[in-house]
């Protein structure tokens, strides 16, 4: 049986049921002592009454999201001064790594090559800030259906390839959220090649007739992943941190009573996770 102390429960999972406190309370109310902070919430209260609200709750914190979000051309100065204030930010409230997409191709442009290649320059650029701080850049690759309005970056084996690039393991990490990489027939390969750069593991499920772009996660076990099988692979490659349920849906858990989804994540955790 999976330990439960490894859950984590990420704050966007009732991003539209709890504020930041709310989230905290309820968390540690349910014995789950992990989470991952969804900026948004973060800045409802600003970073330095975030972490004294983590600390009163024992609160661990996996990791700060979204950052990145720097394909932009005429944008690209201020999203990374932006970065550079959520580094500090997560240093602040003692997160353990930025989790870092790229964005889409942005200002109407059709050159995924100059918005991959801007992000590339972007963790480069931040990684000097990352490092001082002791926060890990996590790049995320995401599905490919968000290549064009999220994320550019969009495979693990890229995600392996920008690693051996940029050769700064004490600063640079993978984040490897099943819903982006269970289609990927290189899984297997690619997450053993991955090993101990996985510094964030994220569990959800895709629905097999999903309604929505990124909108509509299922809960572990409602839909065709097999997640404990990824699991087994992250794990066998060194990973042994938390496992975080990670869920968007405007449809469906975002309309339920929190603490209600709280229990199903608790009990799907021990069964499909």
């Amino acid at each position: 049986m999976l330990d439960e102390s490894r859950l984590a429960i990420h704050q966007v999972t009732l991003r539209d049921q709890w504020s930041f406190r709310e989230s905290i309370e309820g968390f540690a109310r349910h014995g789950v002592h992990t989470t991952a902070v969804w900026r948004e919430k973060l800045h409802e209260i600003g970073a330095h009454e975030a972490a004294q609200i983590l600390r009163d709750h024992n609160m661990t914190v996996a990791g700060l999201c979204p950052g990145g979000l720097v394909t932009s051309s005429s944008g690209f100065t201020a999203a990374l001064d932006d970065n550079r204030r959520m580094i500090e930010e997560a240093a602040t409230i003692g997160a353990k790594c930025v989790v870092f997409i790229s964005g889409g191709l942005g200002d109407g442009s059709k050159d995924l090559t100059a918005a991959r290649a801007r992000t590339l320059e972007a963790v480069a650029a931040l990684i000097p800030e990352a490092r001082s701080v002791g926060v890990m850049l996590g790049i995320e690759p995401l599905h490919p259906m968000m290549c064009a309005n999220r994320a550019v970056f969009c495979t693990l084996k890229q995600a392996n390839d920008w690693c051996d690039e940029l050769d700064a393991d004490d600063a640079v990490g993978i984040v490897l959220d099943t819903y982006s990489v269970w289609w990927d027939p290189t899984v297997a390969e690619e997450i053993a090649r991955a090993g101990k750069r996985i510094c964030s593991f994220h569990v959800n499920d895709w629905l097999e007739e999903t309604k929505d772009l990124r909108l509509d996660r299922g809960m572990p076990g409602d839909g065709v992943i097999d997640i404990p099988s990824i699991r087994a692979m992250v794990e066998n490659a060194g990973y042994s941190g938390p496992c975080e349920v990670e869920i968007f849906s405007a449809g469906n858990w975002w309309r339920r009573d929190p603490d209600e989804v709280i229990e199903i994540i608790k009990e799907r955790f021990q069964t499909f996770v």
